[in-house]
C-alpha cells in the first residue's frame, strides 16, 4: 500500500500533510575520541514521494530506487581534514526491484491511542518501512515519525525563547540531534536510530501545523526542490 499524503486518515480523522512532500535532512553525529575521527550519519526524507538520485554520485553510495528514507553514513577525520563514504542505508521505501519490500505505511491517531501519554497530544505517528539491511544477516528497518501539532500559540512561545536565548547568548543544548527547518514553520527533529527488537529503528519528531486536526485546508506552495542525499554532511563539516 502507498501513502497519499493529501489524505492520512485513521479514526475519522484526516490531515493533509502534502505541502511538506519535498526532501528535508537531519544529521547526528558519533565521536570516536580520543581517535580524531567522528561518523555523521544524514537521514533525508520525503514523505510523500521517492527520493529523486543526486547527479555523479557512485551507485554504491546512493540508496536504491524507491527510497523515501535514506541515510548516508560518512567518516570525519578532524585531523586528516578527510571524509570517506561509509555506507548507504535504505531505511523505509517501495522497493519492487529489491526483494519486493512495501512501504506498508501505518498511520495512529496520537488522540485515539491505546497509550495514555499519546492521548494527551495531537497529530499522528506515522510508520514506514524499508528492506532488510545489510541485506545478508541484518535487520529490516523501518522509520516512525510522529507529527505532533504545532499551533500558533507554540509558535508564539517558541518565537519568545529564541528571543530570549539571543538577549542572554545562550544556546538550547537540551535538542537531541540536530533540528531542521522545514520550511513551513515546523521542524524535523532526529530523535533516535536503535535497535527495536528484530527491526532498526528510525524515531524523528515532526512539527508542524499539518498536524493539528482543525487545521483548515490552504493553498500552500509546494517546494519544486530536487531531493539529493549525502552531500549535507560535507557541507557541516568543510
Amino acid at each position: 500500500m502507498n501513502l497519499d499524503c493529501s489524505n492520512i486518515r485513521d479514526h475519522k480523522q484526516s490531515f493533509d500533510i502534502s505541502a511538506l512532500g519535498s526532501p528535508i535532512s537531519v544529521m547526528t553525529s558519533e565521536d570516536h575520541s580520543p581517535s580524531p575521527t567522528m561518523t555523521n550519519t544524514t537521514f533525508t526524507i520525503d514523505i510523500c514521494k521517492p527520493l529523486k538520485k543526486a547527479k555523479g554520485i557512485p551507485k554504491e553510495e546512493d540508496c536504491p530506487n524507491g527510497s523515501r528514507v535514506c541515510g548516508i553514513q560518512r567518516l570525519i577525520n578532524t585531523f586528516e581534514n578527510s571524509t570517506a563514504f561509509l555506507a548507504a542505508i535504505p531505511i523505509a521505501g517501495q522497493y519492487t526491484l529489491h526483494g519486493g519490500t512495501e512501504l506498508d505505511p501505518e498511520i495512529t491517531r496520537l488522540k485515539t491511542s491505546s497509550s495514555a501519554s499519546d492521548r494527551q497530544k495531537e497529530g499522528f505517528r506515522l510508520e514506514l518501512h524499508g528492506p532488510t539491511y545489510p541485506a545478508k544477516e541484518g535487520k529490516k528497518h523501518k522509520a516512525v515519525i510522529e507529527f505532533l501539532c504545532k499551533d500558533k500559540a507554540e509558535e508564539k512561545r517558541e518565537l519568545t525563547r529564541r528571543k530570549a536565548e539571543d538577549d542572554d547568548g545562550e544556546e538550547d543544548h537540551s535538542a537531541q540531534g540536530e533540528v531542521a527547518d522545514d520550511g513551513h514553520g515546523g521542524t524535523l527533529k532526529y530523535l533516535d536510530f536503535t535497535n527495536v527488537g528484530e527491526e532498526r529503528v528510525l524515531s524523528l519528531e515532526w512539527r508542524t501545523k499539518y498536524a493539528c486536526e482543525d487545521v483548515p485546508r490552504e493553498a500552500d506552495d509546494k517546494s519544486g526542490s530536487s531531493g539529493h542525499w549525502g552531500f549535507f554532511t560535507w557541507f557541516i563539516i568543510m
